[in-house]
């Protein structure tokens, strides 16, 4: 994607204060640029995704985010928590295999067995 092209909206949420996410910038070009770059500097979670972007480019700095939008910035809420808690467990916690976390989920959860997961190798015909 070029530059001129890049679009960016950083939104804000305060459960006791609003009742949904809040448009407090967005941009085009070199605005969406800075608005990147203030974040990142800020350690402020930057998710790319140009088509939530689009969308969200459209709504006007201070309004709230609509209900048609609920579930879009749910879903990037949650891959951010998600990739967050990931960076913030230790690397020891941090399953690396799907058996490991199959055998962790099963000792969380009792009725919830642990399965094997093999590789197979494929022999050319």
């Amino acid at each position: 994607m070029s530059k001129s092209k890049q679009k960016a909206v950083a939104l804000k949420y305060n459960s006791e204060q609003d009742e949904a996410p809040v448009v407090i910038a967005s941009g085009y070009g070199s605005v969406a640029e800075k608005i990147i770059d203030i974040a990142e500097q800020k350690g402020i979670p930057v998710f790319r995704d140009d088509s939530a972007a689009s969308l969200l480019c459209m709504l006007e700095v201070g309004n709230t985010i609509p209900p048609e939008l609920y579930q879009v910035i749910a879903a990037i809420y949650c891959q951010i928590l998600q990739v967050s808690k990931e960076i913030q467990a230790p690397e020891t916690k941090r399953p690396q295999t799907l058996n490991e976390r199959a055998k962790r989920l099963s000792r969380s959860h009792p009725a919830i067995r642990s399965v094997s997961v093999e590789k197979k190798n494929k022999a050319p015909q």
